[in-house]
């Protein structure tokens, strides 16, 4: 049995409603860190939406324990549905003011550009509404992103999906090699919402979110 979410019962007025989507890269062992800063700051609610492969590298209950839901592909569909129940990618879209795609692996980023959406994520960004600003942050080998598919697919999202991309830059990377492919720092990824939301930090440790889920 999935949980239930849906965006009129989690929009907090007045607050910044941040997705984060993590996928197959393992900087996506920073999606804590992300969670935890970004709950520093006043009226800011914050939704995980994960791939399976990104969860090889955090554990969701260390994002729970902050009072966040992390997402996956098993709360996606109920073996019960029925028509009119809430359907979780159009709900975390409809709830989301920004989203941040932290890290985007080589295999997300090509299912985006070519407009493929077999999981929870890329059925969410598909239908994502065009004046939801969306962040894409690439994490992936050097060699796969000095590919000749991975240039194209970040022209199509940048020309003509509109999305932001930043990054990636270069350091050593967790299989060894040197260079161009590691996700940027991960406090830039909470500037880049602090700076366009005008954030203030809080003195109590910031907002954070309460979800108001329950069986469907």
């Amino acid at each position: 049995m999935t949980r239930q979410f849906t965006a009129a019962a989690n929009k907090r007025e007045g607050h910044t409603h941040v997705l984060l989507i993590t996928t197959g890269s393992v900087a996506s062992v920073k999606a804590p860190l992300i969670v935890d800063e970004l709950l520093k700051y006043k009226d800011v609610s914050v939704q995980v939406a994960a791939t399976k492969p990104s969860l090889t590298f955090f554990q969701p209950e260390d994002i729970r324990r902050q009072g966040v839901d992390v997402w996956t592909d098993d709360d996606e569909w109920d073996q019960n549905y029925r028509i009119g129940d809430p359907i979780l990618h159009i709900e975390l879209r409809r709830w989301a003011d920004i989203v941040l795609i932290a890290p985007c692996s080589a295999n997300t980023l090509a299912k985006i550009a070519t407009g493929i959406c077999d999981n929870l994520v890329t059925s969410l960004l598909r239908a994502l509404a065009p004046t939801t600003p969306t962040y894409v942050y690439p994490a992936m080998n050097t060699l796969m992103y000095e590919h000749p598919l991975t240039a194209q697919h970040l022209r199509t999202i940048r020309e003509v999906i509109g999305y932001h991309v930043v990054g990636p830059v270069s350091k050593g990377l967790a299989c060894g090699d040197v260079g161009v492919g590691a996700m940027v720092e991960w406090r830039d990824i909470v500037s880049s919402v602090v700076e366009r939301f005008h954030l203030v930090r809080g003195s109590d440790g910031g907002g954070g979110t309460t979800t108001n889920h329950g069986a469907v």
